[in-house]
């Protein structure tokens, strides 16, 4: 299931038509905060403010050669609705997307202005994408996945980027939603033949893929984070877990605490916005922060849709980082 760097660097193509690289930055003061070379890849810097959408413009490129369809419907907590919506409406297709209640109000007004049907239903993202999967159903639409080669292929470009650009990185910390951002890592190391360790970061309050990585077999996990909406998976993608397992040094929990602590850094060390999955890289770096001393690290901020509220708060805390 793994790309191919002719892959990956065929998926930048169609990616680079809508959007430039993004960067990827040493930042001193977190260099002096964890006492490393640190380097940030910078996913929130992208049109819709996070890596989700280089697997849409790839996944939707490779749908366009279908004829007859009548529109898509996704189920998502922000990140991969944008992405789809975005993505639909290059290609002048319809999209419903599904969210589950109490989710991200700045999210979905986004997806709404991206052109975006939404639709609220259930209380995490699995009744989503339960419900996504009846209406694609009843209504002949396309249903797209969370999880599958194109979209992987799409994403792995970011990681491509990142080691492209810094050769020598010892350890690469990215946060696992449903598992793309960090098997496009393992895909684009594994191509261009890097040495460095991929370490998976979860949320402790939503430990589905942690349990399955320790158990070596699918392990659902309730989810109670109310900070790493991205990280909010209960029931882990089998396909993923696969590569994890063959591919993956291991997996770091961080807890909401250490992601508010981060976001908070990431604001004072770089003047980023990080939503909470796209801090989390930086949480389980700094909670190995004896292991990092003096190695050249680098984390994915995968993403910076925080609602201002949420913001706001977390920045008002005092940090323990």
């Amino acid at each position: 299931m793994l790309p191919t760097l002719d892959e990956i660097t065929d998926a930048a193509t169609i990616i680079y038509r809508a959007m430039p690289p993004t960067p990827q930055y040493c930042w001193p003061l977190l260099c002096e905060r964890l006492g490393a070379e640190v380097w940030v890849k910078h996913e929130n810097h992208t049109p819709v403010g996070a890596f989700k959408l280089r697997g849409g413009l790839v996944y939707f490129a490779d749908l366009a050669r279908r004829t007859g369809l009548k529109g898509v419907v996704t189920a998502t907590r922000g990140n991969h609705g944008q992405s789809v919506a975005m993505a639909a409406k290059r290609h002048g297709l319809s999209a419903t997307v599904v969210v589950p209640h109490g989710n991200s109000l700045e999210k979905n007004a986004a997806m709404r202005a991206l052109g975006a049907e939404l639709v609220e239903y259930g209380n995490d993202f699995q009744a989503s994408r339960e419900q996504a999967a009846r209406i694609a159903e009843e209504h002949s639409l396309h249903l797209v996945p969370a999880f599958h080669p194109s979209l992987l292929r799409g994403v792995a470009t970011y990681s491509m980027e990142l080691l492209q650009a810094v050769r020598d990185l010892d350890t690469v910390y990215v946060p696992i939603g449903l598992g793309s951002g960090i098997c496009g890592l393992v895909a684009a190391r594994n191509a261009l033949g890097h040495r460095a360790e991929i370490v998976g970061v979860v949320s402790s309050q939503a430990r589905a893929y942690a349990a399955s990585f320790a158990a070596k077999a699918v392990v659902e996990a309730e989810v109670s984070t109310s900070l790493a909406d991205g990280m909010a998976c209960r029931t882990p993608v089998p396909e993923a877990l696969e590569i994890i397992w063959r591919h993956v040094d291991r997996i770091v929990e961080v807890s909401d605490d250490e992601i508010a602590a981060a976001i908070r850094v990431l604001h004072e060390c770089t003047h980023n916005c990080a939503e909470g999955a796209g801090a989390a890289g930086l949480a389980a770096a700094i909670k190995e922060r004896r292991a990092v001393t003096g190695r050249k690290v680098a984390f994915v901020l995968s993403g910076g849709n925080i609602d201002r509220q949420t913001f706001a708060q977390v920045l008002c805390e005092t940090s323990t980082a």
